[in-house]
């Protein structure tokens, strides 16, 4: 009955897990689930492609485990003492040896081709960034810079609990805890965008799993990745290096929106950050009630 409870608790959490990631790709959002097993929603081109890849180094990985593992066991009944009290004293056999030289050659050589090409791509943008911003880390939160006409900075940090009903974001659903953060970068959707990543301190990582992008950031160097968001919402990431005592409460998000709102959010923000971050939540979140209302 113990077992069969535990059976029962587990798949309870899978279906809240299931129900979780659902609802988050139909919001077009990402964040991380319980029992997570796969990739979060892709919200970019790149990362279609390797989610893509993943399941395709699938159709090796599983067959070739599950064919050692045969062996093994064969090996084991086959030729263990009880069965086989004379052992054989073959030392060489050229089709064994030519077959299992061939063909993990030929299995490299199906996954090395489009894993070259995948990585080709994800230094290759396919056009010209219409969007820059400089992302460095701190011990333990981002500074953004955005390269515009009129040089917008500001700091994102973890969302305190305490700050979150003067911030409106008391929802955990929306803004979980230990990812939200008090200041998103904003982008306009369907914008290629480029990130420049470097570090005050120490080395961190800038990662954003939806996106399908992730690079280091170290002290006195730029790193460089681009993405270009095909969804709107809000997406979550963290430094993926460790970084320290509080690596783990340093969160990025990324807050993907329309070309006006973005606009309208941009030309507001220079002046009041606060001000412009909550109006562009309360538009955004308006939408998104009308939109679950229709439905």
């Amino acid at each position: 009955m113990t077992a069969m409870r535990k059976f029962l608790a587990g798949a309870k959490l899978l279906a809240s897990a299931a129900a979780t990631l659902f609802t988050g790709a139909s919001a077009h959002a990402a964040q991380p689930a319980p029992w997570e097993m796969s990739f979060q929603p892709a919200a970019t081109d790149m990362m279609r492609q390797i989610a893509w890849f993943e399941g395709y180094t699938l159709w090796f990985i599983v067959p070739i485990t599950l064919f050692v593992l045969f062996l093994i066991a064969y090996c084991i009944l086959k030729f263990r003492a009880s069965v086989n009290p004379t052992p054989s004293r073959t030392s060489h056999n050229t089709l064994i040896e030519v077959i299992w030289t061939v063909g993990p050659v030929v299995v490299l050589l199906l996954l090395a081709i489009p894993s070259f090409q995948l990585l080709t791509a994800q230094y290759t943008p396919p056009e010209e960034a219409k969007l820059t911003v400089k992302a460095t880390g701190n011990q333990w939160n981002w500074d953004y810079e955005y390269q515009t006409e009129n040089t917008l900075s500001f700091n994102s940090a973890i969302l305190a609990d305490s700050d979150r009903a003067a911030a409106g974001k008391e929802d955990r659903g929306a803004y979980p805890r230990l990812l939200a953060v008090d200041n998103e970068m904003v982008v306009p959707v369907n914008t290629m965008t480029r990130v420049l990543v470097t570090a005050a301190d120490v080395i961190h990582a800038f990662a954003m799993p939806s996106f399908g992008i992730k690079t280091d950031a170290v002290p006195g160097r730029i790193n460089e990745v681009w993405f270009k968001a095909e969804k709107e919402g809000l997406y979550y990431g963290q430094c993926s290096e460790l970084c320290g005592k509080d690596h783990a409460f340093m969160p990025i998000a990324i807050r993907v929106v329309s070309d006006a709102q973005y606009k309208t959010w941009l030309a507001a923000a220079g002046t009041d950050l606060p001000g412009a971050n909550k109006a562009l939540m309360a538009e955004v979140d308006g939408k998104d009630k009308v939109a679950a209302a229709g439905n």
